[in-house]
């Protein structure tokens, strides 16, 4: 089961929600672990080192240090980018799905774009 790191700047209501029909759901956000106002590349080094992978809306800046660590040939938990603005039940019941089926080892080192569909 995939383990989530939410960015400071993911969307409260997904986390909630996602908490709420999911409670099993292993899922903590940035500011819940000390990355509040960490850069970007700390915060893949902190996901990396925690096994989580990062769900963030920011595929500009993030995908960029994502591909800069695979390059280093650092190790990367993985990237789940959603879109703005996005379908709030689509996303929750496809980062459900993800986190139920795939296992941290196939998403290590890669990135994933929502909606799956």
């Amino acid at each position: 089961m995939l383990k989530y790191l939410a960015d400071e700047n993911f969307h409260n209501h997904v986390v909630r929600a996602l908490r709420r029909q999911f409670p099993d759901l292993d899922l903590v956000r940035a500011v819940e672990v000390g990355l509040e106002s960490v850069d970007d590349p700390g915060v893949l080094d902190w996901a990396a080192r925690n096994g989580r992978v990062l769900l963030t809306h920011d595929v500009r800046t993030i995908r960029t240090f994502a591909q800069e660590r695979l390059e280093k040939g650092l190790p990367m938990a993985g990237v789940i980018f959603v879109p703005q603005p996005f379908s709030r039940a689509q996303i929750i019941e496809d980062l459900a799905l993800l986190a139920e089926c795939y296992s941290p080892e196939e998403l290590a080192s890669n990135w994933l774009h929502l909606p799956l569909r």
